[in-house]
């Protein structure tokens, strides 16, 4: 990439920064570029949408998808359970990526609330670089919470579900 690119591309992320846009896609003459906040919560500021970023970034050329909102982190799960003094162990994205319930499109996931599981079994799968890791419970218990939904980004440290260990 030649200084000029990346000086465009360094004014690129200066302007999603300052219009809070949390997650943009862009595709031009044979480079696909995505920038993705970490802990970014909306999708842009209120004055600028899909429509007008595409317009200020139709002058450097190439096609633009445009930003899309990303998964805020979700907070720890906090149920009525916990509320009433009931201590639930999280199970935590261990690395950053896509969550998948289930080991295919139309397959049963791995585990529904009210399961009860069992240290080292799988529980969901995040998608990460093309490679799907499996995700293993870390404790026994009983699934009472499935807290990031399918097809969803997570971060790392996320809570993926809350689990009554026995």
């Amino acid at each position: 990439m030649n200084d000029n690119k990346l000086e465009e591309l360094r004014d690129l992320v200066d302007f999603l920064k300052a219009n809070g846009i949390a997650e943009f896609d862009m595709e031009r003459a044979g480079l696909k570029v995505r920038i993705k906040f970490a802990g970014a919560a909306g999708s842009s500021a209120p004055g600028i949408g899909p429509e007008q970023l595409a317009t200020l970034l139709a002058h450097a050329g190439g096609g633009v998808s445009g930003p899309s909102a990303t998964a805020a982190p979700q907070p720890s799960a906090v149920t009525a359970d916990a509320a009433q003094g009931e201590a639930l162990h999280e199970v935590k994205s261990p690395i950053v990526g896509t969550f998948y319930d289930s080991p295919s499109p139309g397959a049963p996931a791995f585990v529904q609330v009210g399961d009860r599981v069992e240290v080292g079994q799988v529980l969901c799968i995040v998608e990460a670089m093309k490679l799907m890791n499996e995700i293993e419970s870390d404790v026994a218990g009983e699934v009472v919470k499935r807290i990031a939904a399918t097809g969803q980004p997570v971060e790392f440290g996320q809570p993926l579900f809350a689990i009554r260990p026995r």
